[in-house]
């Protein structure tokens, strides 16, 4: 008799438990990096598109996706890496935006993702933007940046200039 192989549906609800490694407050499917599950016969493959080519948690994040499907008792599992389309800001969840900002790091500002503009996207990676970055701590817009790297890559380190706190900011892209 053949063995009933959990539905795709189900395999989504694992793995909306497997948090980002960096910021354990979201879960790698509320960050959009996880872009496909899909049978194929008997084989589960999950498609997964890293932050950005270099992230260094990459490794870190298949291997806690395999650990959690084989908890689920998935023995034939393939992870794939999806470099194109490239991830982007854009697919952060709207509740895995406010999480962060909970968590003290700013959310990503809507809109704000590369869109394929060479001026846009200039301004974006050499900092020479007015993008206005809401404290996550107290809200106020009145905010500097110190740093165009942050704790990790893929985040600025900002400081608000009304309640004083530092705070990271997660860079569009």
């Amino acid at each position: 008799m053949a063995e009933t192989l959990p539905s795709v549906e189900q395999v989504w609800v694992w793995l909306g438990d497997v948090p980002d490694p960096e910021i354990p407050v979201v879960s790698v499917t509320e960050l959009g990096i996880v872009r496909d599950v899909r049978w194929d016969d008997d084989t589960l493959v999950v498609a997964v598109t890293p932050t950005y080519s270099g992230c260094p948690a990459t490794a870190v994040i298949d291997l806690a996706i395999e650990a959690r499907l084989r908890e689920q008792g998935i023995t034939r599992l393939r992870i794939e890496r999806r470099l194109s389309p490239p991830w982007t800001t854009d697919w952060i969840t709207k509740g895995a935006r406010e999480k962060l900002r909970a968590y003290g790091i700013a959310p990503p500002v809507d809109g704000t993702a590369s869109d394929g503009r060479t001026a846009a996207r200039a301004a974006r990676m050499t900092g020479r933007t007015n993008l206005v970055i809401a404290c996550p701590r107290c809200g106020s817009s009145h905010t500097e940046r110190i740093s165009q790297f942050g704790s990790t890559p893929c985040k600025a380190s900002y400081r608000c200039t009304d309640c004083l706190e530092p705070f990271d900011y997660f860079k569009c892209h």
